[in-house]
Formats: C-alpha cells, structure tokens, sequence
C-alpha cells in the first residue's frame, strides 16, 4: 500500500537515528520511510563507520562472553 509521504524537509539523519538505522540492520528490521531517509539525505560513510564500530563492540561482547564461557567451565 501506498503511505502519503510526509510533508516538510526531510533533515540528515542525527547520529541517534544513524545508531538507531545502524541497529535495525543487524536485526534485518528497517521501516520504509527511515530506509527512505538513510539513502536519500544519510552520508554513506557515516552508516559504514558506524557499522564497523558497531560490529567491533558485537565481536568484543562474543569474544568476553566465550572466554567467561570457558574460564567457568574449567578450561
């Protein structure tokens, strides 16, 4: 269905709702008019520089999470 689209300037992304469309894609969860917004007025390396930070933050969690894992279990 078609949504009336909405009325006024569109602004650049704020590095919240950057986070925050930075975050629903690891979901894979996106609404239209914010995918919209991303890829008309959002800077691409601002979305890549924050992907990259977010993923490191993910992959520092899973690496402290298995080590607990591990230091727990004896090993």
């Amino acid at each position: 269905m078609n949504q009336p689209k909405p009325t006024g300037p569109i602004a650049t992304p704020t590095l919240m709702q950057t986070f925050a469309s930075v975050a629903a894609s690891f979901f894979g969860v996106q609404s239209s008019r914010n995918r919209e917004r991303d890829f008309t007025h959002g800077n691409p390396w601002h979305f890549l520089l924050l992907g990259f930070v977010m993923t490191g933050i993910v992959s520092l969690i899973f690496y402290g999470a298995v080590h607990l894992a591990l230091r727990m279990a004896g090993q």
